[in-house]
């Protein structure tokens, strides 16, 4: 059975955290990452029916697209589902974003469910840096036992790999001052050493520790080290998916909207008629992309939700709305498969009580 903390490198690599937008609330919202772990249960929605529905089969942990802790909070009491489910031990982790903008995320689904044959990011954007990387040189008689420190204080954590560091051989020098009692040599002349250069990488939000460990363990009185703010790679992340579609009628891809989304009725606005070859996709509120997709050259643009001038500023392209939650569900269940496939034995179960919290009567 895994412990909750086993499972976060997973859940990153489905949805690398540091590509969430800024504004955005992801990652562990809940829990203690020494629990174990044994059933997942995902959800759109944070609901206390979907809560009863996680206690009731026994889930340590709900992966909630939505945060449910989103703005800043002054007071969590009894009523608040997330007090709730700290008190029935039911941790709580929101991707959100981050999923939004993963291969294979959010986007990626809606942007099969209406055929896109190749495809590109709506709105690119490079991820945010979320690590240093430590260099620190220890003399190799105690390499071992600094790295081991600093790997359990969060270091060397890269993907589902832990202990992630590389090891370099060299000489130290120093010169130890008046009023320094230096572990190796002595005070007053010039010593030189056979030292590792040890490097490994540190998540920023756990930097503080790993660097008291390595001091802590560390036989020098002050240990040499650089800490290097790690900028990500060039990235093809980014928000929704433009690309080509087989050309078809506009009504042709609003049909296999609804058939895929299993939606009954959607809001369109522009024409229906007319052939589609290029199509938009953004899962959620589309109101911010509306303009990107019209620019290159969408015939259809599909979302969730979209502001009435928003609407009536799309021209002759097509829009379709499906409602908010409703856009993004559809990629529940293949986000439960690929963290089943990921973490064997892990049962992961996608909710069947969370709906969107509107109806068409």
């Amino acid at each position: 059975m895994p412990a909750l903390r086993d499972l976060l490198p997973h859940l990153d690599a489905l949805a690398p955290l540091s590509a969430a937008a800024e504004w955005d609330n992801v990652g562990l919202l809940a829990g203690d990452p020494a629990a174990d772990v044994s059933r997942v249960l995902v959800t759109i929605d944070l609901t206390r029916e979907v809560l009863a529905e996680a206690i009731a089969q026994e889930c340590g942990l709900v992966v909630v697209y939505h945060p449910p802790l989103f703005r800043p909070v002054t007071r969590l009491a009894a009523g608040h589902v997330v007090f709730d489910a700290i008190r029935a031990n039911v941790a709580v982790f929101s991707p959100h974003t981050a999923l939004d903008a993963a291969a294979g995320g959010t986007n990626d689904v809606l942007a099969d469910a209406v055929g896109m044959i190749d495809r590109a990011p709506l709105d690119r954007f490079e991820p945010k840096a979320d690590a240093f990387k430590l260099v620190v040189f220890v003399p190799a008689a105690a390499v071992d036992t600094v790295s081991r420190a600093m790997f359990e204080a969060g270091a060397g954590r890269i993907g589902a790999y832990s202990a992630c560091s590389f090891r370099s051989s060299g000489t130290g020098t120093f010169f130890g001052e008046e009023g320094a009692n230096p572990s190796v040599g002595v005070a007053g002349r010039v010593e030189t050493v056979d030292e590792m250069r040890v490097e490994t990488v540190v998540p920023i939000a756990r930097a503080a520790d790993v660097v008291a460990a390595m001091r802590a363990a560390h036989p020098y009185e002050e240990p040499a080290f650089d800490l290097v703010r790690v900028a990500p790679p060039p990235s093809r992340v980014g928000m929704g998916r433009i690309g080509a579609i087989e050309r078809t009628s506009r009504r042709a891809v609003i049909d296999r909207v609804k058939r895929a989304l299993g939606a009954d009725h959607v809001l369109v606005a522009g024409p229906l008629d007319g052939d589609a070859s290029r199509v938009a996709v953004l899962a959620g509120s589309g109101a911010e992309h509306c303009r990107a997709a019209r620019a290159a050259g969408a015939d259809v643009y599909v979302t969730g939700e979209l502001r009435h001038h928003d609407a009536l500023a799309a021209g002759a392209m097509t829009v379709v709305c499906a409602l908010h939650s409703v856009s993004e569900r559809v990629a529940m269940a293949p986000f439960a498969e690929r963290l089943r496939a990921r973490v064997p034995g892990l049962d992961v179960a996608v909710s069947t009580v969370d709906r969107d919290p509107f109806r068409i009567v």
